[in-house]
C-alpha cells in the first residue's frame, strides 16, 4: 500500500549525510530524514574534570540542544537517552581519566505545544544517527559496532506499521524509536535491538515484533547509507574506517574483552 509521497511502508523519507566539518571538534555529521535533521559533534578523548573522572574508562557526556532558547526536561531527558544507547558501541576503557563530549542540535523548531509524538520519534532517530556518524568521523574513539535508530508507527485507520511516519500518515495508535547496533565481520553484518520507547494502546505483543522486525529492516538501510558514506569519507582521511570484529573473538560481550577489537 502507497503511502503520503508514494512510500512504500518499510521505506523513510529520504536520507541526507554530510559531514560539516565543525571547527574546534574532532568530528562532526549532519543527519537527516525529509526536513527532520540533527548536527552531532565528538570532542575527545579530552581532559575531563576531577568530579567527573573515572579512573577505569573514559567519561561519555551527551549534551542535546534545543535550535532556540536553553535545554530544558525534555532535552535533558533525550541525552541521556543518548548516552545509554551510545555507550554500548564504545570501547571507553581504553582512554581512562579522560573525556568523550557529544553534542547535538536537532535543528528542528519545537512548539509552545511540542513536536508530535511522530517527530518526536523521528528527531531522536536523527539524534542518534548524527551522534554514529560524528563518532565516525572523529576516528579517536575505538568503538564495537555502529548505532543506528529509525521511528516507527501504526496507522489508526487501516493498522498498517510504517517506518518513519510523518503527518501524511494521519493518526497514529502505537509508536516509538528503535535502536539496533550493527557488527560486522567481514561481508557478515549482525544487529541486535539495543533500546526502543515503543508506546501502544493494547497489549498485543505481535505489534511490537511486528514494529521490531520492520525496524530491523529499515535500519539496515539506516547502516547501508552510513557505511556508503564513511566509506568515501575514508577515501579522503585514512584515519576513519567502520569497526571491524576479528574472526576469533566471536563471543558474548562480558565487558573484559575491548583490546579485542579495531577500527
Amino acid at each position: 500500500m502507497s503511502r503520503f509521497h508514494g512510500r512504500q511502508p518499510h521505506e523513510s523519507r529520504a536520507i541526507q549525510i554530510s559531514f560539516d566539518g565543525l571547527t574546534r571538534v574532532d568530528g562532526s555529521a549532519r543527519f537527516s530524514f525529509g526536513p527532520i535533521s540533527a548536527l552531532s559533534s565528538v570532542s575527545g578523548p579530552i581532559e575531563v574534570r576531577l568530579a567527573s573522572e573515572n579512573a577505569s574508562q573514559a567519561t561519555l557526556d551527551v549534551l542535546v540542544r534545543p535550535l532556540s532558547n536553553v535545554p530544558a526536561t525534555e532535552a535533558k531527558a533525550l541525552a541521556a537517552t543518548v548516552r545509554g544507547l551510545l555507550t554500548p558501541s564504545l570501547i571507553l576503557a581504553n582512554n581512562p581519566r579522560t573525556l568523550v563530549q557529544v553534542v547535538v542540535q536537532a535543528l528542528v523548531p519545537s512548539t509552545a505545544s511540542g513536536p508530535k509524538r511522530s517527530n518526536a520519534n523521528a528527531v531522536t532517530a536523527a539524534v542518534v544517527n548524527a551522534s554514529t556518524l560524528a563518532l565516525l568521523n572523529a576516528g579517536s574513539i575505538p568503538m564495537r559496532g555502529v548505532t543506528c535508530a529509525v521511528a516507527v508507527g501504526r496507522r489508526k485507520d487501516t493498522g498498517t506499521l510504517v517506518v518513519d511516519p510523518d503527518d501524511g500518515d494521519g493518526a497514529l495508535d502505537a509508536d516509538g524509536c528503535f535502536a539496533f547496533m550493527f557488527t560486522r565481520n567481514g561481508n557478515d553484518v549482525q544487529s541486535r535491538c539495543v533500546w526502543t520507547n515503543w508506546k501502544q494502546s493494547t497489549g498485543d505483543k505481535g505489534v511490537l515484533d511486528g514494529a521490531r522486525e520492520l525496524a530491523g529492516r529499515a535500519s539496515g538501510d539506516v547502516y547501508a547509507a552510513i557505511y556508503a558514506s564513511v566509506d568515501d569519507m575514508s577515501e579522503m582521511d585514512s584515519r576513519v574506517a567502520l569497526p571491524v570484529q576479528k574472526e576469533d573473538t566471536i563471543m558474548e560481550d562480558d565487558g573484559t574483552n575491548d583490546d579485542k577489537m579495531e577500527i
